[in-house]
């Protein structure tokens, strides 16, 4: 029975070689698609599942309250995962974290940057990053220990095994002795560094770190087997209280929260003091247009399928003639489809390899083909099942319905019910699809933009230039010798980057100040000229100047900071930061210093000369002169800090980091939105030659009697374009509320206008109407005298 069936299939595709194709190129497509976004969405949800320990890790948070204010993030004091192991039994083991930084090593004649972190002597028992050589219990036991990575070890010394035990010199101030060889960081982890300091040497030489009121780094926690993560949390809510100030305001507390750590990766946005998404928005968004594009893949065939029922209706009148009962012409049916969609996926598995390639390159993935899998072949073959029965379902169902008599005396089933399913899957599909080109014309719209925004500073022929080394104590020489090289116009310097200032306090005291009040305020260091080296725009005042000695216990602030502070003239007001009195000297207009994802707050700017709180030059070229200016800064840097390697960011390639997300997901959404389009028109191009095929004589009667070219091509493609237009009413506001939701994650966004709908509309109906038009022409302007004698 089932090789007469195949036989019957293979019969059936061979004879309708044009339908077949079309089928199995829109499901193959289709399941494409859904390939490579499985495989997007499987990276990223594997992120950091490859923890041994991940059922037991978790990251704290940092929840504050403060002026009728919540905010959460993962910042927590230095000294924190010290007092969790002293004070907690729960806890295993604890570890510190720090920001990512690039240093500078030395070890023989050879001189590298890395990238890095500092960590706690626990990290190697929590985490599973497997050593090479050396011992997790050594790796980070002293301050004078480091642990690297092979690529690291191999760079210095050529192989793990000959690093360890190796004297390598950090920052040029400290010889640190290599312990512990660990293996490069898989793709598969959200952190990725070269080296990891001892986490105690690095608090003390931060300094600040070492406050129980100062927040900053991450911090880690191992909770014993048994422990109920729960009551755990529970108990950890107002850790803080044992340090806190008890003569310090009940609302200003802080309080401590933990997530699983394998969840960050994915659920890492906070939204005010309360986790709320984060890239999973991203994997949820991407996994339902795989969904959408699979379903536009299927509908293709159903209504491929139904719309040549009559092809086959004598034949199933003839089989239940000869007593083939209903169920068996069901399962035949299926059995074509599941054999179509077989052949598609085999399709699909072939397109998918060659276009990994591209779509790493495109994502920024390292995603291997899982070919020795087993799970995957297994959910890819029940994919390619299901999306045969779940295409061939209705088809079967509906041609295993025809009465044997009505068809064998000639009265066939086409149109009715089966006409009407199929123009409303002809506008749900396009209705998907012109739902994912707006999407693509708004997130491009936002992409854009982000990127040309006026932020309130110029980001072009920017430079950042990290202060290190010998270039602290010769801060001023090299500003000077930097101002007389070819190529720089303007030079300052700052604490942090400019394209990120996150550092905050509420301890800032003003004249006039409710004493109930607690504002946060955003705080950094500058130099002189740091205004107008930046392009910064001053509302009223002036700018810090060697000109005026007390500046440097003045201050700048922006215009949020101005309204908190309430006075009309702020100019020469009194203000105190840290017990630090001095005056606000000038108001700086509104800049964006953070993402466009937060609205502007109040920041406060103060010279920074007597601390020494630098750790960037801002260095201004000239337009055109980018080059000159590098070769002179790099010539300079080696003269004054010939220990440490030259190296600097472009402010704008900076401030576009922080949209790589949007970005990728504009240039997902464009891809995936053209092919489902394509695979749209496919369905409408095999829609548009049976239609055209079954009105031929219809068509030619009407030519005889006078009808024109025109009127005929109307007369085929019309019926199409208003489906199409159907799909386009419908779409728009589907539309509207999924961008308007997503565009609600910036503080900062581009208006919905409303030519995007009319350019997505007119869009699909050009792509339709381009689809249709050749079949439609081709049919009008046929010899009816040849098609009438045919019939």
């Amino acid at each position: 029975m089932f090789q007469n069936y195949l036989k019957i299939a293979l019969r059936h595709l061979s004879a309708h070689r044009g339908h077949s194709a079309i089928n199995i190129a829109g499901l193959a497509l289709g399941l494409t698609c859904s390939l490579l976004i499985y495989l997007w969405v499987a990276d990223e949800r594997g992120i950091d599942h490859f923890h041994q320990n991940g059922d037991r890790l978790y990251t704290l948070y940092t929840q504050m309250f403060f002026d009728g204010k919540k905010v959460a993030g993962y910042g927590t004091p230095g000294p924190l995962p010290t007092e969790l192991e002293r004070r907690l039994p729960e806890v295993e083991a604890a570890s510190g974290f720090s920001y990512n930084s690039i240093n500078t090593f030395r070890a023989g004649n050879k001189t590298i940057k890395e990238e890095g972190n500092a960590a706690s002597p626990a990290f190697f028992r929590m985490f599973s990053y497997p050593l090479l050589a050396g011992s997790a219990t050594e790796a980070l036991a002293t301050h004078e220990s480091i642990a690297i990575s092979a690529s690291m070890a191999t760079a210095f010394w050529g192989s793990p095994a000959a690093a360890i035990g190796q004297t390598i010199r950090y920052e040029n101030k400290k010889d640190l002795t290599v312990k512990a060889v660990y293996a490069n960081i898989p793709a598969t982890s959200s952190w990725h560094f070269d080296f990891l300091l001892n986490w105690d040497y690095y608090i003390h030489e931060t300094g600040w770190m070492l406050d129980m009121g100062n927040l900053g780094p991450s911090t880690y926690v191992l909770l014993k087997k048994g422990t109920d993560p729960a009551a755990f949390a529970r108990k950890i809510t107002h850790f803080y209280d044992l340090y806190a100030d008890p003569n310090s305001k009940k609302e200003t507390r802080s309080m401590l929260g933990m997530e699983p750590y394998r969840d960050v990766y994915l659920h890492g946005h906070f939204e005010e003091h309360h986790l709320s998404g984060g890239r999973i928005e991203y994997v949820e968004l991407f996994s339902l247009v795989a969904i959408a594009i699979l379903l536009i893949a299927c509908i293709n065939f159903m209504n491929l399928t139904t719309a040549r029922s009559l092809r086959r209706a004598k034949e199933i009148g003839v089989r239940k003639v000869m007593g083939a009962v209903r169920g068996l012409l069901i399962r035949q049916f299926i059995g074509e489809a599941m054999l179509m969609s077989l052949v598609s996926a085999a399709l699909a598995l072939l397109l998918t390899a060659i276009l990994l390639p591209a779509f790493n390159e495109l994502t920024a993935k390292h995603i291997a083909f899982p070919g020795y899998n087993p799970s995957f072949w297994a959910a890819f073959l029940g994919l390619a099942l299901l999306t045969g029965v779940l295409s061939g379902s209705y088809p079967a169902l509906y041609l295993s319905s025809f009465s044997p008599i009505r068809v064998l005396k000639g009265a066939t089933p086409a149109g009715g019910r089966s006409g009407l399913f199929r123009k409303v899957l002809v506008v749900f599909q396009f209705v998907l699809s012109i739902v994912l080109i707006v999407s693509t014309l708004l997130i491009a719209r936002q992409v854009r933009y982000v990127q040309d925004v006026n932020l309130g500073y110029d980001r072009e022929n920017l430079l950042y230039v990290p202060i290190e080394g010998d270039l602290m104590p010769k801060k001023d020489v090299f500003i000077q010798e930097a101002l007389r090289s070819p190529g720089i116009s303007r030079v300052s310097m700052i604490s942090q980057s400019p394209t990120n200032i996150e550092n905050g306090t509420i301890n800032v005291q003003w004249e006039g100040k409710d004493p109930n009040a607690t504002p946060m305020f955003t705080q950094a260091a500058v130099g002189y000229d740091f205004t107008r080296t930046m392009g910064l725009q001053i509302a009223s005042g002036r700018d810090f100047s060697r000109s005026f000695p007390t500046d440097s216990d003045s201050y700048l602030i922006n215009e949020a900071a101005a309204k908190i502070i309430g006075y009309k003239d702020l100019v020469g007001r009194s203000l105190s930061q840290w017990g630090r009195q001095g005056k606000i000297i000038g108001v700086l207009k509104d800049f964006h210093y953070m993402s466009l994802h937060t609205e502007i707050k109040p920041i406060i700017f103060r010279l920074g000369y007597r601390e020494n709180y630098f750790f960037w030059f801002l260095v201004r070229t000239q337009p055109g002169k980018t080059r000159e200016a590098l070769t002179s800064l790099r010539s300079l840097c080696g003269q004054l800090n010939p220990a440490f390697p030259f190296s600097y960011l472009f402010s704008d390639e900076e401030y576009a980091k922080q949209y790589a997300n949007e970005a990728l997901e504009g240039k997902l959404a464009i891809v995936f939105s053209l092919l489902a389009v394509l695979i749209s028109c496919l369905g409408l191009l095999g829609l548009s030659v049976f239609a055209a095929e079954q009105r031929t004589r219809e068509i030619s009667i009407r030519k005889v009697l006078g009808a024109s070219v025109a009127s005929l091509f109307g007369l085929v493609s019309g019926e199409f374009l208003a489906l199409v237009g159907l799909a386009c009413a419908m779409a728009i506001p589907l539309s509207w509320w999924a961008m308007h939701s997503w565009l609600q994650h910036f503080a900062y966004r581009t208006p919905i206008s409303w030519w995007v709908f009319a350019l997505a509309g007119l869009a699909a109906v050009l792509v339709a109407l381009a689809t249709i038009s050749y079949q439609a022409l081709r049919v009008a302007r046929a010899n009816p005298a040849r098609t009438l004698r045919s019939e």
